[in-house]
């Protein structure tokens, strides 16, 4: 299921129309996004948390050339735990 098909879907079950679906969407998108910049946390109780971990430089292989070693830099990355009713929901 893509974006579109989750708008879709979000609004038939709601019986919202698909624009306004799609601006909360973006909305949610965009504070998560936001929270998670700044170094905070977004907690769906049940659903699961959003959090940014930050991944440690390290040396890597260049692979165009096995033999030659490159330096890959530290970088922030996105991380999602799951909450207990989504992990019983798929028991």
């Amino acid at each position: 299921m893509n974006k579109h098909e989750l708008v879709s879907a979000m609004a038939e079950a709601a019986g919202a129309e698909k624009s306004l679906v799609e601006k909360i969407m973006n909305l949610f998108e965009g504070t998560v996004i936001n929270e998670l910049k700044k170094g905070e946390e977004v907690a769906l109780t049940g659903f699961g948390t959003f959090s940014a971990k930050q991944r440690a430089a390290r040396v890597g292989v260049n692979p165009r050339n096995p033999s030659e070693k490159i330096q890959i830099a530290a970088v922030k990355v996105p991380k999602f735990k799951a909450g207990k009713t989504l992990k019983d929901a798929l028991k």
